[in-house]
């Protein structure tokens, strides 16, 4: 059988005929779903490795799709397993894999939920931005984590790479509504931020920025404390001149020095 049996078939040329319902989307950030116009389509493991895969690299060619994710066998018997894979996907209701030659591709029409992530990440990250533009939609940039619970070398780098691109955005979405004055959404970025990444020290900065753009001094030097003696703590260090010089000295000084009232009373026993 000729793989572009197997697969979807590359556009060619103008198809006059009726179409079957398109897929709606991949959806790789918490579990695996691949979504159809009617709801979820169930698709057996193999499959959904091969569909995370091409959903994350777009295009590949075979022997490269087969290697890694059959790392651990002969590449006859990988190729066999992707043959395998491509046969049952054929399964499934609506084309998700094309074919051109050698390659592999998600088919066109398959919308990825990483690729909007990333696009909504990196238009809010990119220096040169209009202060006018539209924010991302709400929760966008709060998903969960790129399919948890896999282990597979090639899910790990992609899962730390867009956690840092979260990050990053989460900082960059924060300063944004900071300067627009929506002072209790830009703390939302900035606390997610701190959650995902206690120890993240800019994250940290995000947090007392808002606090201190909305006057609230004293706010920022409990987050400022929290935050020290966490790094205390956790590595033994203290935190940059950078976060430290935001915080207004003589007030850094007064939250580290007990007050009167609470300091021990001086005793004044007469010695006998």
């Amino acid at each position: 059988m000729a793989w572009n049996e197997l697969t979807a078939e590359p556009r060619r040329h103008e198809d006059t005929t009726e179409q079957p319902p398109g897929l709606a989307g991949l959806r790789l950030f918490g579990a695996f779903r691949l979504e159809g116009t009617e709801g979820g389509i169930a698709v057996p493991a193999n499959e959904q490795r091969l569909l995370a895969y091409l959903g994350l690299h777009k295009r590949a060619p075979r022997s490269v799709v087969a290697g890694t994710l059959w790392p651990d066998v002969t590449e006859e018997h990988a190729q066999g397993s992707l043959r395998t894979t491509l046969w049952r996907l054929r399964r499934v209701p609506y084309p998700a894999v094309g074919s051109d030659g050698d390659t592999l591709y998600l088919a066109d029409g398959v919308s990825v939920d990483v690729d909007d992530f990333t696009r909504a990440a990196l238009s809010l990250t990119c220096s040169a931005h209009d202060p006018g533009d539209p924010l991302p939609p709400p929760g966008l940039l709060a998903r969960g984590e790129l399919l948890p619970g896999w282990d597979e070398e090639w899910i790990c780098s992609e899962r730390e790479r867009l956690r840092q691109l979260r990050l990053h955005a989460l900082e960059s979405l924060s300063a944004r509504h900071t300067r627009r004055g929506c002072y209790a959404l830009a703390l939302e970025a900035a606390l997610t931020c701190v959650a995902i990444e206690p120890l993240r020290e800019s994250a940290h900065c995000a947090v007392v920025t808002v606090h201190l753009a909305e006057s609230n001094v004293v706010e920022a030097i409990r987050h400022y404390e929290a935050f020290r003696r966490l790094l205390r703590a956790e590595l033994g260090i203290e935190p940059s001149a950078r976060l430290a010089g935001m915080i207004p000295h003589r007030a850094r000084g007064a939250a580290r020095t007990p007050s009167p009232s609470a300091a021990t009373p001086e005793r004044h026993d007469r010695p006998e």
